[in-house]
């Protein structure tokens, strides 16, 4: 009798829309390489975010503006190789959202070619609803984001919460016509959130909106305490491998300068 196991059955854009329908929450969280990607799909996570948020987590920069198309798609090849089950959404980095339509449809396309990840994820609302039907209608799901957008960070002077219930309603509406799959939503009071999520159908994913969202997202090195610098209200730190890895590194110096590593064992 064969051993083998059949792999997972992969989440897709039906999956999420039928645990939304059902009321199970949706759990994504960021993922920018290979060995971390294995470990969220291997846990069960549901959406894994090749975010933007890498140029500050990753990079170091102060905001999201400064990673590339290419460096996108390089991570973004890693975690669509890693991930068995998990659906991969991967963020169209500045400015390729924003200028004309044909190459956003470019950039999306890179993605489903080279990285074998399976949505993009586009910032804006109804000023966007034009972009997302181009990029929809060419084969390319899309997830939409509202509310805080990072990459709007110098025109809304900083990273500050979103409070206009009218407007975020919207432009979520005008995201889910256009043919978007989910609407992220980010920074926003919990009344904003529910207030879209009852005015759309297609799944809400909340980051810093509260509970009423059909799931939530967060970046993985803030829940497991691998931040350096600030650490956002909405987050948890639901770990702390950032001491680990500090204790682990220092017992690392005192055995080598003590001549305790490596022993007879470590040694061929």
């Amino acid at each position: 009798m064969s051993t083998e196991t059949n792999p997972p059955k992969r989440v897709t854009t039906r999956t999420l829309q039928a645990m939304r329908d059902r009321g199970q929450a949706i759990t994504m969280l960021t993922a920018y390489d290979f060995p971390t990607a294995k470990l969220l799909d291997e846990a069960g996570i549901d959406v894994l975010l090749v975010g933007d948020s890498l140029a500050m987590v990753v990079q170091g920069h102060d905001t999201t503006l400064p990673v590339t198309m290419d460096q996108m798609i390089y991570h973004a090849e890693m975690v669509g190789r890693a991930s068995q089950r998990a659906m991969v959404v991967v963020d169209l980095p500045f400015p390729e959202g924003q200028i004309e339509i044909t190459r956003s449809i470019e950039a999306s396309a890179r993605v489903l070619k080279e990285t074998r990840c399976h949505a993009v994820k586009l910032e804006g609302g109804a000023e966007q609803a034009g972009r997302i039907e181009a990029i929809v209608t060419a084969g390319v799901p899309v997830m939409a984001h509202v509310g805080l957008r990072p990459q709007n960070i110098h025109v809304d002077g900083g990273y500050r919460l979103q409070r206009d219930t009218e407007k975020l309603v919207s432009d979520a509406k005008a995201a889910e016509e256009a043919g978007a799959f989910a609407v992220l939503i980010e920074c926003v009071p919990a009344s904003v959130a529910t207030a879209i999520t009852a005015a759309v159908k297609v799944p809400t994913i909340g980051i810093g909106a509260g509970r009423d969202v059909s799931g939530q997202v967060l970046v993985t090195h803030d829940i497991v305490g691998l931040t350096s610098g600030y650490t956002p209200k909405f987050t948890r730190q639901f770990a702390d491998l950032g001491k680990g890895m500090r204790d682990a590194a220092k017992e690392y110096l005192e055995q080598v300068r003590s001549g305790g590593f490596p022993s007879d064992q470590e040694s061929f």
